[in-house]
């Protein structure tokens, strides 16, 4: 019998008066004798920063690399106790320009220094952070500042422009802006016909300086901060975030990474790169300033991730799938241009190592020697040093994950969570192999069920219980900011409803199948869930990604595939086939090949007949933002998608009548 790492706190409930049933109410074995206590002293995102710098106030806080000549060079740090000094200047200013406790301050740009400075001096003065991101659109950073009423805003140098054009109407509550960098004396002019300040960074600094305003008291239960989501239809939703819920967060990963024997140190050091706009890379940040950990920043482009990784020599590396992908790609175009002798060796130490995990080996005891001559290399474009890999904000394939696991000389861990739910809810465990493609058991700070869905035929009360997920705790959020009307709708008797449909394991970790709103009815009246076809089929080395639509007019599915240009140039040559990538996207036998890649997965996961694909459309250009068919944490914006692909469809449909 597995090893079950989850305990009942409450038994099922049938369904009742036109509610459905309720699955068991479970929580993480590392909390079998309750939640962890708040961490003493811990009141505030404040308390975590200032506690800290009592402690660590020498220890490297942020870094960045300087460029010299052209040339990016090490890492410069500021120490704790340095950030401290500025922060309280940055506060101090702040409050010179009328922002009292409860104000809302925008920050809005690229991770860096100035970012988490700024953070910090809202926490110092109880400021709402507020931030700003333009990957929702121009219209939304107006519509944030608006909505959230920000009364003053911190912004890196290059996007003042894009914030200019949020005026007049911005005009109406944000009278301060700050850059992160430098100001030209047009962009004073432009901005101040509107009634605004602006100043560079070191102006700002100054602007305080007389007058030393006493930090206001700040309760756990006050708002730190409010995160604009991108919903995947409608206008953004402000999701308040409590201090309370970061310091719970921050107890329930101190309890699992010991559990685990992984607790972070103050040796312990992060590459920022993920945007601190969103929960993910925020709450991560919060862990580590709780420990004394130090932070470096990248330069903001993703082909240099690795030569930062490389100079800043992380120990924690957390991801999105779509950078794991990416790594992925690299490394299988590094191994097959290797030449066949070392491809072989890599591919025996692989399969070799791969067996060795399946039947239940430890990570580091697998296989020591193929760790140092084979997947070192591996390791060593991570910068050496990386012990844990942390995925989240969206699923990541099966065959990613398991090759990362192999290969990485890590571990390698899916999380799962919600801006909502405060990030981390899920997270899988360190030498669990069995926990592939699942995002783990719940962290120990939360109760979580599943709740039946009729009308999708998920049912929390089967011996494979499936329903939605619904989470309970004190990290989830307070509500959506002047939203009541759509808090009602997700938080109810304190659970809070995700959408999301998960699959309890045997051993008590969670799997994401589908996604309740990607529901939709083919002409014959049956409903098919895409998410679920979209793991089934994108779970395959030819596909990067893959986009499956039905029309309630029609009978059949059809799909966009994003394929693997590597994957179809190999095909292509093996098969005596010519042309660029482009090209062969719109070759006939490269589409039969994948069509019969989708219905080979489809038999093997024994898919009913109409949940097959039975036309497809290839584009080598991956969907992306910038065409607004994804979400900024890569969520597939699925009314988008028809729209812009809408021909494409209507002529997939004609022609595979």
């Amino acid at each position: 019998m597995a090893e079950k790492f989850i305990i009942e706190v409450e038994p099922a409930k049938p369904a009742k008066d036109g509610k459905p049933s309720f699955g068991p109410v479970y929580r993480s074995l590392f909390a079998k004798d309750g939640f962890p206590p708040p961490i003493e002293g811990l009141d505030s995102c404040w308390d975590i920063f200032r506690l800290s710098v009592e402690k660590y106030p020498n220890n490297r806080m942020l870094g960045h690399r300087k460029i010299v000549d052209g040339k990016p060079g090490k890492y410069v740090w500021k120490t704790y106790k340095e950030v401290y000094d500025i922060v309280i200047k940055v506060g101090n200013s702040i409050r010179n320009c009328g922002v009292e406790k409860g104000g809302k301050c925008g920050i809005f740009g690229a991770n860096c220094t100035e970012w988490i400075i700024s953070m910090e001096a809202c926490n110092a003065h109880g400021l709402y952070c507020v931030p700003l991101y333009d990957t929702l659109g121009a219209g939304a950073v107006e519509f944030i500042i608006s909505h959230a009423e920000v009364a003053i805003a911190f912004v890196e140098e290059k996007k003042v422009p894009e914030l200019l054009k949020t005026f007049p109407n911005a005009a109406k509550y944000l009278k301060t802006v700050v850059s992160f960098g430098e100001v030209t004396p047009q962009q004073k002019d432009e901005i101040e016909k509107f009634g605004v300040s602006l100043y560079s960074w070191d102006e700002f600094l100054q602007v305080g300086s007389k007058n030393q305003y006493d930090l206001p008291l700040k309760e756990k239960n006050d708002i730190c901060t409010i995160m604009y989501t991108s919903g995947t239809t409608g206008e953004p939703k402000g999701v308040m975030i409590s201090n309370n819920s970061i310091v719970s967060l921050i107890a329930g990963v101190k309890r699992f990474l010991e559990s685990v024997n992984e607790a972070l140190t103050m040796n312990d050091v992060y590459l920022s790169y993920l945007p601190l706009a969103h929960i993910f890379d925020r709450a991560i940040e919060e862990c580590f300033i709780r420990h004394g950990a130090s932070i470096g920043f990248w330069r903001g482009d993703v082909k240099l991730l690795t030569e930062d990784l490389g100079e800043l020599r992380p120990t924690v590396f957390c991801a999105v799938p779509r950078v794991l992908d990416r790594i992925y790609s690299g490394l299988q175009q590094k191994i097959s241009s290797g030449g066949r002798l070392r491809s072989t060796l890599f591919n025996i130490a692989y399969a070799r190592k791969l067996q060795y995990l399946k039947d239940g080996c430890k990570y580091h005891e697998a296989s020591p020697i193929s760790d140092k001559v084979v997947f070192s290399k591996v390791r060593d474009g991570l910068g050496g040093k990386v012990r844990l890999i942390l995925s989240g904000a969206a699923p990541l394939s099966s065959h990613v994950e398991a090759f990362l696991r192999v290969v990485a000389c890590a571990h390698v861990l899916q999380g799962y969570g919600l801006t909502e739910t405060c990030a981390g809810t899920f997270v899988s465990l360190p030498n669990q192999f069995d926990m592939l493609g699942t995002v783990g058991p719940p962290v120990p700070n939360v109760d979580v069920c599943l709740v039946s869905v009729p009308e999708m035929e998920y049912d929390a009360l089967s011996s494979t219980p499936r329903g939605e997920i619904c989470v309970r705790g004190d990290t989830v959020f307070s509500g959506y900011y002047k939203r009541e009307d759509l808090t009602k709708e997700v938080l109810i008797d304190g659970w809070f409803h995700t959408g999301d449909i998960g699959e309890w394991q045997p051993n008590g970790s969670l799997k994401i199948i589908d996604r309740m709103k990607n529901i939709f009815k083919l002409s014959q009246g049956e409903y098919v869930a895409v998410e679920n076809l979209e793991n089934v089929f994108g779970n395959n080395p030819v596909i990067e990604s893959v986009w499956v639509y039905g029309s309630s007019f029609e009978s059949f599915l059809v799909a966009v595939v994003n394929p693997s240009k590597q994957q179809v140039e190999k095909w292509a040559k093996q098969n005596g086939l010519s042309g660029d990538f482009n090209s062969l996207c719109e070759n006939s036998k490269v589409k039969e090949h994948i069509l019969g890649e989708l219905t080979k997965a489809g038999k093997e996961k024994k898919l009913k007949g109409f949940e097959f694909i039975k036309a497809l459309h290839l584009d080598p250009v991956p969907f992306d933002m910038e065409r607004d068919l994804l979400t900024p944490t890569f969520k597939k914006k699925r009314p988008q998608l028809l729209k812009y692909y809408k021909d494409v469809i209507d002529t997939m449909y004609k022609d595979a009548k």
